[in-house]
């Protein structure tokens, strides 16, 4: 156990105020763009928190206000946010769990951000846990109701990168101007994507709505947009939990095509996921690869050349696929 006083002043400050004298904490992982913390309180039990590096604006608000969104629609709500007090509070429904929110800061020029979250205690991913995931990413993405539009109520991020969230119709141009466009334009600035391939993406977004079509069946869902495997927790009874969110409104493939980008979560969870919401035709064929690209422009924006020769194989595959 590390002394409390490694965490910056102004955060211990604000966490004690909340939930009391702090005794030590625990580095965990999940640290890698922000320290990230177990918090061992005198009187409370413990908690996750993690703070920016340096101070001034961070992006645990719009996390915070996600986590919030995700668990209200879990609960049977709408998933809109909601600032009113105790939003965040109640039993989960569906096997799906999101932790409780207990404070965030966006900080100051002065202080750094901080996000505290209810600590879920680490089990391991089972087949039980794998029907779960499935039950309950199928009951979040039930239809949102005729009318919804994509996007958000606020501009988010991914990682550390902005991800736009502007209320354009219909799905398809939504995800060529606000997801693909952006990532594959700071991809080019940066010189990581040569300018020969544009015409192959051009070629794509030409075809991108007859490459998505199928997502009319489903409608938009509350997606998670961030949801690849680590950031699905599994605690000791088996129950998952969703954290690190980029909330937004979207067709409910995207979060289905992230989750099997580096690994699917097991047999478990894609049949329990399809028998409670089946996949229009087209998935596997079209529409996977089409959304896979996103996550994988954004590896090549934050990591660089390594993921460029993936990023264009699938691109190149979409559009064979699509003729």
């Amino acid at each position: 156990m590390i002394a409390g006083a490694d965490i910056p002043a102004e955060v211990s400050r604000a966490v004690t105020e909340r939930l009391g004298p702090i005794r030590g904490f625990h580095r965990v992982g999940g640290g890698c763009i922000d320290p990230a913390v177990r918090v061992e309180f005198e009187t409370a039990p413990p908690a996750f928190l993690k703070w920016s590096r340096k101070a001034g604006p961070s992006r645990f608000g719009v996390e915070a206000r996600g986590l919030d969104a995700l668990r209200e629609r879990i609960q049977g709500g709408g998933g809109e946010p909601d600032d009113s007090p105790g939003a965040s509070e109640g039993s989960e429904s569906s096997g799906l769990a999101v932790p409780r929110v207990l404070g965030w800061d966006d900080g100051t020029p002065q202080a750094p951000g901080w996000l505290l979250l209810e600590w879920v205690e680490p089990g391991r991913e089972t087949r039980p846990s794998g029907r779960l995931l499935g039950l309950g990413l199928a009951h979040l993405h039930r239809p949102l109701p005729q009318g919804s539009v994509p996007g958000w109520v606020e501009d988010g991020w991914i990682a550390t990168l902005p991800q736009p969230n502007p209320a354009v119709t219909p799905w398809p141009t939504f995800w060529a101007q606000a997801r693909l466009l952006p990532q594959w334009r700071r991809a080019r600035d940066a010189g990581r994507i040569s300018a020969e391939v544009d015409p192959e993406m051009d070629r794509l977004l030409d075809v991108l709505p007859t490459g998505l079509s199928g997502w009319e069946e489903d409608g938009l869902s509350l997606l998670h947009g961030d949801l690849w495997g680590g950031n699905v927790l599994v605690d000791r009874t088996n129950t998952p939990f969703l954290v690190d969110p980029a909330v937004y409104r979207g067709h409910r493939e995207v979060d289905l095509a992230m989750l099997e980008l580096f690994g699917s979560p097991g047999r478990s969870f894609d049949t329990t996921y399809r028998e409670a919401a089946p996949l229009a035709p087209g998935y596997e064929e079209f529409r996977r690869g089409i959304y896979q690209l996103y996550p994988l422009l954004v590896h090549v924006n934050l990591f660089g050349g390594g993921y460029v020769g993936r990023t264009l194989d699938t691109l190149r595959a979409s559009l064979a696929a699509l003729g």
